[in-house]
């Protein structure tokens, strides 16, 4: 079964054609031609014993045409010019020669990596020149970036979504939002970035990865500003318990929510129905099902309403009685620690409460590793962990219940440690 991120990558991909994401975000994560030039990278696209080196000047738009490109085979030069595309390609070399690509433009002279023919499948890699506008335009925005900051706005953009995910006892939810500024300049809005998650939600954590400007106090989520230019991601989780089939939140943003998506697990007989996210359809990521939900931009300060129905809810009754039997459990032991009992029977006793208690530590210690590991899901971890505290704490009240004054000091200390 997929991860959560895993599931929300992916179904992000599913939904790039029916929701735009933003040219602004996607640009902020291109990565600099510069950082990657000369670096081989091998592919199966090509004939086996391929090389194509593509010629480009700053940007991956600027391709050099008809350019000549030397490549160094075991020291010997051999030379192609670039096509339409900015690509000059290579063939049949020979399997382990040692391959140096080089190619001078405007006085520039800019080189490869040395690397070995491959044996089978090809190589590809990029040779990028300086491009003196593109790089005094890098310098421009670097400077516009440190720039102080100014009044301005920020909406929420790129791949923000809210991601929900059933549990047996409670609801899941995620907001992963880019917080997206425009401007140049790092900007100052006129109300703080500020917002409450939903009522009745605990556990709320910012995740960490997030960006450091936001920070948690209770369900209250602050993202301080002044906003850089670009993107500023952050990630918030918590949790709704789940007492009944149904499951409704409201949400209220403080900034624009341009292009809403929604993406829910489904479990079961699950759905989903919202007035701001009216475009809803099931298809499944790696075999798992799930909702995904694509709305109309929600202005700042317009809430933001979901419910979630069909959900497996699971009584709490079963829950009780075991708290009610541990309890009991510690009752009976307070009153027989009243009792006259010889010390012979009591050091006998302890030995079996000791032998209970460290065969249930055990247990919980490798129900906490499987969870870890992902062995065991939420759904199995969480009443199985609860039935062992519960255990536990029967066990420890049955020490408390005794006196311990007669107990032999080695016992005594086994049991100061397990403490």
């Amino acid at each position: 079964m997929p991860t959560l991120r895993s599931l929300v990558r992916v179904t992000w991909l599913l939904m790039a054609l029916a929701v735009a994401a933003g040219a602004v975000a996607h640009a902020q994560e291109m990565p600099d031609p510069k950082q990657m030039s000369g670096i081989p990278r091998p592919v199966t696209d090509l004939p086996d014993g391929s090389l194509s080196v593509r010629l480009i000047k700053g940007d991956l738009a600027n391709n050099i045409a008809g350019h000549p490109v030397e490549l160094f085979v075991d020291g010997k030069a051999q030379t192609v010019n670039t096509d339409d595309q900015g690509r000059a390609q290579f063939d049949k070399l020979p399997a382990g020669a040692t391959l140096r690509a080089v190619a001078v433009v405007d006085g520039e002279r800019l080189e490869s990596q040395e690397f070995p023919a491959p044996s089978a499948g090809a190589i590809r890699l990029m040779l990028v020149a300086t491009d003196p506008d593109l790089e005094r335009r890098k310098a421009a925005d670097a400077a516009a970036a440190s720039a102080p900051a100014v009044p301005g706005i920020v909406v929420i953009a790129g791949e923000s979504r809210i991601v929900i995910e059933p549990g047996e006892a409670s609801l899941a939810v995620y907001y992963i939002l880019d917080i997206m500024n425009t401007a140049r300049t790092p900007v100052s809005p006129s109300a703080p970035f500020v917002f409450d998650m939903p009522e009745g939600m605990v556990g709320t954590t910012v995740i960490p990865g997030s960006s450091p400007l936001a920070t948690g106090n209770g369900r209250q989520i602050t993202v301080s500003g002044p906003f850089p230019p670009g993107k500023t991601s952050i990630e918030i989780g918590g949790s709704i318990p789940v007492t009944s089939d149904t499951v409704q939140f409201t949400q209220v943003f403080p900034a624009t929510f341009e292009q809403p998506v929604l993406i829910a697990k489904k479990d079961g007989a699950l759905t989903v129905v919202s007035p701001q996210f009216d475009r809803l359809q099931e298809t499944a990521v790696e075999g798992t099902p799930v909702i995904i939900g694509a709305g109309n931009t929600v202005a700042a300060g317009q809430p933001v309403s979901v419910t979630i129905s069909g959900l497996a809810y699971h009584s709490n009754a079963p829950r009780l009685v075991a708290l009610w039997m541990a309890l009991a459990i510690v009752v009976v032991g307070l009153v027989f620690a009243f009792k006259p009992v010889d010390t012979e029977s009591k050091i006998s006793e302890q030995r079996k409460l000791t032998g209970k208690r460290e065969k249930l530590l055990q247990e919980l210690a490798r129900l906490e590793q499987d969870h870890r590991r992902g062995k065991i899901d939420a759904v199995h971890f969480r009443p199985r962990r609860e039935e062992l505290v519960s255990a536990l704490e029967a066990v420890y009240g049955a020490f408390d219940s005794d006196d311990v004054d007669g107990v032999t000091p080695p016992l005594k200390a086994r049991r100061a440690g397990a403490s």
